[in-house]
């Protein structure tokens, strides 16, 4: 049960960062097959993969769209595939470790603006004043953020963003939706990756400098990603509610701090689909 917590919680992290790649190519993973395909040695042209049952009409109150959901993510899993996949392998390939460590935290940096805003909107001043200090420390000290000078100075990085903020507002998340190119989501989701871009500096500058900024960053994210989202593909015999639930269960850690509500009947999904997978393995 350690492993599979462990298991989860790099998957957790692995969708927390996905936001972004997801958003500008799609990147939701790869080998996911839809609900109406008949042949069981072809998922994608791929073989080795039965197919799942019809699952056309929704079993979880949350995903009332999930014939569309399926198509939709097997969609962006192909544009992952075939595209994203191979651009982060070439990004890695190309760029030493210490440069896409820089990188890395350099965007880290950058949110940490929207982070600081939205700890104020949450009425979290004391967090909020230790992320604005982390930006300025690492703005400076840190070289505009390609080193994490503030964790050296345990200033620890938080994750806030404006969906957290609507959901401690008391909005709902709404049904879960997958949309082509933006990957997993929900309606309140959508409204905060809205808030999001608004916040972003790099929404502002030249299109030209902002296109090159964001396809550095869609490679950085998704070659950073690369470990991580064979979790997904390799742990769970239903890929798509291994995500859906993954989704939902990591939204509602980071909109309630850590300590979501308890719901009844609720028996950890991803535990569940992870002892099975490894069940029927053995």
């Amino acid at each position: 049960m350690n492993k599979n917590k462990a298991i989860r919680a790099k998957l957790a992290q692995c969708l927390c960062s996905y936001g972004l790649a997801a958003l500008l190519a799609g990147c939701a993973g790869a080998d996911v097959m839809t609900h109406d395909t008949q042949d069981p040695a072809v998922v994608w042209g791929k073989p080795g993969r039965m197919p799942q049952a019809d699952l056309s009409i929704s079993h979880d109150p949350r995903d009332p769209y999930e014939g569309w959901n399926r198509d939709v993510q097997a969609f962006n899993d192909s544009l992952d595939e075939y595209f994203m996949k191979p651009l982060a392998r070439g990004y890695q390939w190309i760029t030493p470790t210490f440069v896409d460590k820089g990188v890395t935290n350099f965007f880290s940096n950058v949110d940490d603006i929207a982070v600081t805003i939205n700890d104020l909107f949450q009425l979290k001043f004391t967090q909020g004043s230790m992320d604005a200090g982390r930006f300025l420390v690492n703005t400076t000290a840190g070289v505009v953020g390609f080193v994490d000078v503030a964790s050296l100075l345990e200033l620890p990085k938080h994750n806030e963003d404006f969906e957290q903020t609507l959901g401690a507002w008391g909005v709902p998340s709404g049904p879960y939706i997958v949309l082509p190119l933006v990957g997993p989501n929900t309606p309140r989701g959508f409204g905060g990756l809205v808030g999001d871009t608004v916040v972003n500096p790099f929404t502002y500058v030249g299109a030209g400098i902002g296109t090159a900024v964001y396809a550095v960053r869609l490679g950085d994210t998704r070659a950073d990603l690369l470990t991580s989202s064979k979790i997904a593909d390799e742990a769970a015999l239903d890929r798509y509610e291994f995500i859906r639930n993954a989704y939902f269960q990591q939204r509602e850690y980071l909109v309630h701090d850590g300590s979501p509500p308890y719901r009844e009947g609720f028996e950890d999904d991803l535990d569940q689909e992870m002892e099975d997978s490894l069940n029927s393995g053995q």
